[in-house]
């Protein structure tokens, strides 16, 4: 690749920069209230585990380590999503640059990410651990892609940290890295590269990446997959064909949201000229084709016999984000020209890139003028900054992560507990006043004291139930006096 070779697509990374810089300073300016997956980063960082639940710690040990270095904050969570997702782009489009030989392809499959509602929204939108998942599978495909094309220590390496993250970012993701084997063992060419000694390289390296988690794994299985299984089975008292239909409906509806959109942009960029490359292919395609076919043959096994009922589009990501490098290697083996399909693509892009930023600040800033108000509209600063005027707290006991998180990023250097997350559970006894905080029903409701807090404080302090307070403090980006209740205690408050 020559220096003027690399200039060719090097704009489509500046352009990335720039994109992913907006988003950080659109997420700023939109709340500084934190979303569930955001919330959930800033509680559990309080403390360093192999594990903390259904949600593998990859995510979890990457922003404890960017907090103990820039503090807990809002700033610092958008950073690390943003960053993680320009490198996935950029990993990405190094991988389309292997295998594409017309830079206009490489720069349509890249960007062509951005036709993915769950990677251009969504994971701006609160998602984190599926965009490990993202990041995971960029560095993975890369290492795969360059092994098979120009293998060396190095790419083998790369493919071992990409398995070794990716796991550790969810577990579906094994499911990537196992379909990439089957694929290319099927092939004669291909094969080679997998019966080769740096394979063990491969796996000696994910080994090592994954083995903390591992040892806790094995004592918290129960633990780790409950939820997640509890999710996917959710299919009530159906019968087993029942079962089978809504696992595969589920899966097929969110195949198609998944690539709904990517596909229609597609057919508007290439026009009449994309059904006949579709009939086209390459070595590079029918891998990817094959790839494809076990993942989604994975997914059907764990509906026929694991129960599964109910399948999530964003657990599509390790596989489907190929889509739009799948799409143009096809248009290139069927050697269309891309000039006009290029320039019919920019407006698309352009679009695509102003209205997500636009869409997330208008979320929650149109609640001024409509009332209908998101969780970012959520005033936990403020009903914190009230709080503290009545006594500064030494610890909070929160009624769940989302309420926790959020308390703990104004208020960093004090322990937040949360009731939903029992795994967490210091010394409180000589820390005092303790403040007990709730989020109340909007309309109507009681609002004394939850039982569970109740029972909580005679289990762990011996204490009896403080009495309740309730505070209404304004919604951020509020219509009028429209406000958001909270309810409060403290235990052993001075004064």
């Amino acid at each position: 690749m020559t220096e003027s070779s690399r200039r060719d697509i090097s704009w489509i990374f500046v352009l990335l920069a720039a994109y992913f810089a907006l988003q950080v300073g659109v997420r700023l300016a939109t709340s500084h209230s934190l979303d569930l997956d955001e919330a959930e980063q800033a509680f559990r960082s309080q403390w360093l585990a192999a594990g903390y639940g259904p949600q593998p710690p990859f995510y979890n040990w990457l922003q404890y380590t960017v907090f103990q270095f820039a503090g807990v904050s809002l700033t610092a969570l958008s950073i690390v999503k943003n960053l993680l997702l320009f490198i996935s782009y950029l990993l990405y489009g190094l991988t389309a640059r292997l295998v594409l030989r017309d830079k206009a392809l490489v720069a349509i499959a890249t960007l062509g990410l951005l036709t993915i509602p769950q990677m251009a929204f969504e994971m701006q939108r609160d998602l984190t651990h599926t965009v490990a998942v993202f990041f995971s599978a960029s560095i993975f495909f890369y290492g795969f892609i360059r092994s098979l094309k120009q293998p060396s220590l190095a790419s083998y390496l790369i493919a071992g940290i990409g398995i070794g993250f990716g796991l550790l970012a969810k577990y579906n993701f094994a499911i990537l890295p196992a379909a990439a084997l089957i694929a290319a063992l099927s092939d004669a060419r291909l094969r080679l590269r997998i019966f080769d000694w740096r394979l063990a390289l491969t796996a000696v390296v994910a080994l090592v990446i994954t083995l903390p988690h591992l040892f806790w794994l094995k004592d918290n299985l129960d633990f780790a997959t409950a939820r997640t299984l509890e999710k996917m089975t959710a299919s009530g008292d159906a019968s087993y064909l029942t079962q089978v239909a809504m696992g595969i409906s589920s899966l097929a509806l969110a195949t198609i949201s998944f690539a709904g959109l990517t596909v229609a942009v597609f057919a508007i960029v290439f026009g009449k000229s994309l059904r006949p490359a579709l009939g086209s292919g390459s070595e590079w395609t029918r891998l990817l084709e094959r790839m494809m076919l076990v993942f989604l043959a994975g997914i059907l096994l764990l509906i026929v016999f694991g129960g599964a009922a109910g399948i999530k589009d964003r657990w599509l990501v390790p596989m489907l984000f190929i889509l739009p490098l799948y799409f143009c290697l096809r248009i290139e083996a069927a050697g269309v020209t891309t000039d006009t399909a290029f320039r019919r693509f920019i407006p698309i892009l352009a679009v695509i890139m102003i209205g997500v930023p636009a869409a997330l600040y208008g979320s929650v800033a149109t609640a001024r003028f409509t009332g209908h108000y998101e969780r970012l509209n959520r005033p936990y600063a403020g009903m914190l900054e009230t709080l503290r005027k009545q006594a500064e707290p030494a610890a909070i006991l929160a009624g769940d992560s989302l309420l926790a998180g959020n308390l703990r990023q104004d208020i960093p250097n004090v322990l937040v507990l949360s009731m939903d997350y029992p795994g967490f559970n210091p010394d409180l006894t000589s820390r005092r006043p303790l403040l007990l905080v709730w989020l109340l029903p909007q309309k109507g409701g009681s609002e004394a004291l939850p039982p569970a807090m109740a029972q909580w404080l005679r289990t762990n302090l011996g204490v009896s139930a403080p009495q309740a307070s309730v505070i209404d403090v304004p919604y951020v980006q509020g219509r009028g006096d429209d406000s958001y209740r909270f309810g409060y205690a403290w235990v052993n408050q001075p004064g």
